[in-house]
């Protein structure tokens, strides 16, 4: 549980988890229940990185520069 407790977001899944399996009328392993509510975590951030990374691309493009000159020149695109 001292992975979860740092991280206020992880706890709150962990804790959701947990209510929705009970809902269901499941009993949840709390390991296995801390595994997925992890590899469920880890999943968003690498979806949020990858997001991010595709925002940064599509920023550092010079076609979609809007702050450059008239004047300047860019490479041509063929």
């Amino acid at each position: 549980m001292c992975l979860l407790c740092d991280d206020e977001k992880a706890y709150k899944a962990y804790m959701d988890f947990l209510d929705a399996m009970e809902r269901k009328g499941k009993v949840a392993d709390p390991n296995a229940a801390m595994d997925a509510v992890l590899d469920h975590l880890e999943a968003l951030d690498a979806a949020r990185a990858k997001e991010n990374a595709n925002n940064r691309a599509r920023q550092d493009d010079p076609a979609n520069d809007k702050t450059l000159s008239p004047f300047f020149c860019s490479p041509i695109n063929k």
